[in-house]
């Protein structure tokens, strides 16, 4: 049984020295990048940290920890699948020719379509990342469905010109 407020914080400050170092090794070997794999072991420790109450009276509360990194990991890898797909979906676009080698990188075309106007990257990213069509982001904005096309006819050619490719 854990002690009190001060002693839980205690009991998880030494969980957390004794156990980051294996964590951060388990996350960079899910995603083979440093900065990813600190990322994904301080949010799984943060998760725990707030469910300390709790997860400190587990037998292994590094099992939490790791299968909250692994679950990270999961969702990071599909997001970026996710986005690989939205950056080729855009770029097959009849408004939109590649460039010289057809390859445009994805934190490049995540940062265009960041730059758009709100409206705009919003319905890039519903249209490209989830992969609903005009009427389903009308519902989603609320607004008709005409403006979507407009947004979405203004998106790629602003990306267009952006990243250096040629508009139809």
């Amino acid at each position: 049984m854990l002690g009190t407020l001060d002693d839980e914080g205690q009991d998880f400050d030494n969980f957390y020295r004794t156990e980051f170092g294996r964590m951060l090794a388990l996350a960079y070997a899910l995603t083979g990048d440093r900065a990813a794999a600190e990322d994904l072991a301080q949010d799984a420790f943060v998760s725990a940290n707030r469910q300390w109450g709790r997860i400190g009276r587990y037998d292994s509360p590094a099992g939490f920890v790791r299968r909250a990194i692994i679950n990270r990991s999961r969702s990071r890898f599909r997001k970026r699948g996710r986005e690989s797909a939205a950056l080729a979906r855009v770029v097959a676009e009849p408004t939109l020719a590649g460039n010289s080698d057809g390859f445009v990188e994805t934190e490049t075309f995540w940062r265009a379509v960041r730059a758009l106007p709100q409206q705009q990257a919003r319905c890039v990213v519903l249209r490209y990342v989830e992969d609903l069509d005009t009427a389903s982001i009308a519902a989603v904005l609320g607004c008709a469905e005409p403006t979507v096309r407009v947004h979405l006819h203004r998106a790629r050619l602003t990306l267009a010109v952006t990243l250096g490719l040629e508009a139809d």
